[in-house]
């Protein structure tokens, strides 16, 4: 069997800190604009047609959140004053301030970075489908921005499943794992890419701002949301979770849920649209 090979790089990053009280920080990564190839080419293993076709997108500067957000910033921001909708301070199930918040709604998410905007003064918002793939890529082509398979070393995911179906926990020529059955910490894995962002892959998934559509057909080439003129009520979902198989969280896999879906596996990472500043 071919060796299974994972790339390690270390990499400096640029970000600021939000305050977001009681000693809970936000940090935030400048990531350069630049251009890639959505989606997954046609050889790529266990992908899915949904990924296609690939085409190219333009991307400019925008800040992303290093980790998912977590359970201590959710309740921190949770706190500040309503905008539009009500916030539940303690949706989650497995417990843990350090965890990625979870179990929350498109209009949870949206509540949460309309009340982030107003404390910061900053225009917070969902990252649109096209930022998040290539924040997520950082500039690679493999599967997973640290190669063409995964470990449950580096990532959170079903890396084994008692019935031993088709999806078993395995990718590629990687090895299987362990199933944690549960969210880790943020970054306890120790491994980010090369734009200097952890949790990429598994843990949670996470909401972005474009509507679901069935193939690349049609979407925007700079890296705007695609949104539907109808009111489309089914938002896209990126990169696995902790319940998912490994194929889940590949850099190319999409999902998508109703507007309203409270799931288990659901977080959120924010974009800030503001202009950096240095």
């Amino acid at each position: 069997m071919p060796k299974t090979v994972i790339k390690r790089s270390r990499q400096t990053a640029q970000y600021f800190i939000e305050d977001l009280g009681s000693g809970i920080e936000l940090e935030m990564v400048l990531i350069p604009g630049g251009s890639f190839l959505m989606g997954s080419p046609e050889d790529e293993p266990e992908r899915f047609s949904d990924e296609s076709p690939q085409h190219e997108v333009t991307i400019i500067p925008f800040c992303v959140g290093k980790y998912p957000v977590t359970q201590a910033q959710w309740k921190a921001v949770a706190s500040l004053p309503q905008v539009n909708e009500e916030l539940d301070a303690d949706p989650f199930h497995f417990k843990g301030e350090n965890h990625p918040v979870k179990r929350i709604s498109w209009f949870d998410a949206v509540e949460f970075c309309d009340r982030l905007s107003s404390h910061t003064k900053r225009l917070y918002r969902f990252p649109s489908e096209a930022e998040w793939e290539y924040a997520c890529r950082a500039g690679t082509t493999t599967p997973f921005h640290f190669g063409e398979t995964i470990t449950t070393d580096l990532a959170n995911y079903r890396g084994t499943d008692e019935k031993e179906g088709k999806w078993s926990g395995s990718y590629g020529q990687g090895p299987k794992g362990i199933y944690r059955a549960e969210t880790t910490p943020v970054g306890s894995f120790g491994i980010a890419n090369a734009f200097g962002l952890y949790d990429m892959h598994g843990n949670v998934w996470e909401w972005c701002a474009d509507h679901w559509h069935d193939n690349y057909e049609g979407a925007p080439k700079d890296g705007s949301a695609w949104l539907d003129d109808n009111d489309n009520q089914k938002h896209m979902l990126r990169g696995g979770s902790w319940y998912d198989f490994p194929r889940n969280c590949r850099s190319a896999c999409r999902d998508g849920y109703v507007a309203g879906s409270r799931i288990v596996s659901i977080g959120l990472r924010v974009v800030c649209a503001a202009a950096w500043d240095e």
